[in-house]
C-alpha cells in the first residue's frame, strides 16, 4: 500500500495551486520583491524631499515618502505573519537627479512597476485579509501616481512619451503615459 492520495479529498492541500492561487512561498517571494521596490521608492522620495524648488515639490516628496514608509511597514509585517523574514538588502539608492521633474518621473515609473506587480499578484491571493491590504496598496499607488502626474502637469513638465501598446494606461516599462 502506498501513501499516494487516491481521492479528491486527499488532494485538498493542493487545491489552491490547482485553482491558480499562489502558494505561501510565492506570496513570500512577491511580498519581499514588493518590499524592496517600495523601499527604493521611499528612499527616492526622501532624496527628492530635500529639493527647494519647484514650489510644492518637497511637500509632495514628503507626502509620497510617508505613504511608501507605511507600505514598507505593512509588507514587512505581512512577511513576518507568514513566517518569513523581510529582506534586509534593499536596492541601491537612486541618486538625486538635478532635474526634479525627471526625478519625479523616475519615481512615478517605479511606482507604476509596483502597481503592475500588485495587479498581477492580486488575482492569485486567496487570503481575504492579505488581498484587501494589497488592493488598498494598489489603490494608494494609483492615487500617488495621479497626484504626481497632476503636479507635473500643473508645473508644465514635459510628459513622457506615450506608448500605444500599453495595458492599463501605462507604458511597457510600467511608467505613466
Amino acid at each position: 500500500m502506498t501513501n499516494e492520495p487516491s481521492s479528491p479529498v486527499c488532494y485538498a492541500a493542493e487545491a489552491d495551486a490547482y485553482m491558480g492561487f499562489a502558494d505561501r512561498e510565492e506570496i513570500l517571494r512577491a511580498l519581499g520583491e514588493l518590499l524592496e521596490a517600495e523601499r527604493a521608492v521611499a528612499r527616492a522620495a526622501r532624496i527628492g524631499g530635500k529639493a527647494a524648488e519647484p514650489a510644492g515639490y518637497s511637500e509632495l516628496m514628503r507626502l509620497l515618502g510617508k505613504d511608501k514608509a507605511g507600505w514598507c511597514a505593512a509588507l514587512a509585517r505581512r512577511i513576518r505573519q507568514l513566517g518569513g523574514s523581510p529582506p534586509r538588502k534593499a536596492r541601491g539608492p537612486r541618486k538625486a537627479l538635478w532635474d526634479p521633474f525627471g526625478h519625479l518621473l523616475a519615481l512615478n515609473r517605479d511606482q507604476a512597476r509596483i502597481l503592475h506587480r500588485l495587479e498581477r499578484l492580486l488575482p492569485r491571493v486567496r487570503d481575504d485579509a492579505l488581498h484587501a491590504e494589497l488592493k488598498a496598496m494598489a489603490d494608494s499607488h494609483r492615487a500617488a501616481i495621479a497626484l504626481a502626474d497632476a503636479f507635473l502637469e500643473r508645473k508644465g513638465a514635459p510628459a513622457p512619451p506615450a506608448r500605444q501598446d500599453a495595458p492599463s494606461g501605462r507604458d511597457k516599462a510600467g511608467g505613466p503615459r
